[in-house]
């Protein structure tokens, strides 16, 4: 006998797919709605075209002409991280294909496998084959090599006779920190542009852009701590901006040094005051008391006071000699060494200083 059911049970099924497919499509809307949220504004606001990379405008306006008379050589872009290589040579490639971009490009990063394997079989298995744009501008694919200094000497001299052999079809773009570690032999095959730190103007219109398209509060001070801080490297400025963000809704200069946890300049001018004048015994005592209770690292303190010791008026060999101790402070610490006995060794660097600039103030 054939079960029997009823229309109540037919319409309960339905209002319990229903209620069920609408979780599933309210899941989807909130977690889409999160990932949007939670994307670093570095790449969020990467440049997706050579006309908003931040600096560098006589490299981007070659690279731009050479792009456009389809003339792009094979490149070698170095410099410091953060300074828009790898945003500029994407960029490029997006200019060059289009929509075909992700089918024109070979990119390999430093996370790769690079080794001598890679570039016999992957690197030259993309380069011989030939390629159809589909519209795209130009035929010619671009192999992106990220972090090139990281590649072993003998991929790299296996890499000479790739680029040579697929020029007709294919160019490589090579990106690297050091270019010194870089063969001379592949240095000689690219046309090399250097990326330098970026001037504090650029990073600060760039900052500007993020915190108006963010609709941020922040404070002159904060914003000139934060290109402050940067040292000319737009990623690190960027994710201090997000960071101090998430940790206070008032980004001012005190909340972006305690974000990153460098002591701040008033500290450092209350250190300097202490070790220029104080006792041996009371320098090391009130530092002390302050590097734990403001929690800052020994390492920072020293590079900050290194940069106000320039401020300060005083004879060339002191400054020399004082400089140069404090180096020697810096190069231990970075070693590891006992942070209280290097403490030590700073207060009685500038007690021979003092004494140095009593003795010249005398004669």
């Amino acid at each position: 006998m054939a079960e029997v059911i009823s229309l109540m049970d037919i319409d309960e099924d339905d209002k319990q797919k229903d209620s069920k497919s609408q979780k599933l499509n309210m899941g989807k809307s909130v977690l889409t709605a999160a990932d949007t949220k939670a994307t670093p504004w570095v790449e969020k606001y990467r440049p997706q075209s050579l006309a908003d990379v931040a600096a560098h405008r006589d490299i981007v306006d070659t690279i731009d002409r050479l792009t456009s008379e389809n003339r792009l050589p094979h490149l070698l872009l170095y410099g410091p991280p953060g300074t828009g290589k790898t945003s500029t040579i994407l960029a490029v490639a997006r200019k060059l294909y289009g929509a075909q971009y992700h089918n024109m490009i070979l990119e390999l990063n430093a996370s790769d496998d690079r080794g001598i394997d890679v570039v016999r079989q992957q690197i030259q298995d993309f380069a011989s084959t030939q390629s159809f744009s589909f519209g795209a501008k130009s035929s010619v694919k671009l192999i992106l090599l990220d972090e090139a200094d990281a590649m072993t000497k003998d991929a790299q001299f296996a890499l000479r006779r790739v680029i040579e052999k697929y020029t007709k079809n294919t160019r490589f773009a090579l990106i690297c920190n050091h270019v010194n570690k870089i063969i001379p032999a592949l240095q000689s095959r690219c046309t090399r542009f250097r990326f330098a730190p970026l001037d504090p103007i650029h990073v600060t219109e760039r900052l500007k852009h993020v915190i108006e398209a963010e609709g941020l509060d922040v404070t002159d001070s904060g914003l000139a701590a934060l290109v402050r801080l940067s040292n000319g490297d737009m990623r690190k400025a960027l994710n201090i901006l997000q960071s101090t963000h998430m940790a206070s809704q008032k980004i001012t200069e005190e909340a972006v040094y305690l974000c990153t946890g460098n002591p701040l300049p008033k500290d450092i001018e209350q250190i300097s005051f202490w070790l220029l004048n104080e006792s041996f015994a009371e320098s090391f005592t009130r530092v002390s008391e302050m590097k734990s209770r403001k929690g800052l690292a020994l390492i920072d303190i020293v590079r900050e006071v290194t940069m106000f010791v320039f401020k300060i008026k005083m004879p060339s060999d002191v400054r020399v000699q004082l400089i140069n101790d404090l180096a020697d402070i810096e190069y231990r610490l970075s070693f590891g060494c006992n942070d209280k006995l290097q403490l030590g060794s700073l207060i009685a660097t500038f007690t021979q200083a003092r004494s140095a600039l009593v003795a010249a103030a005398t004669k």
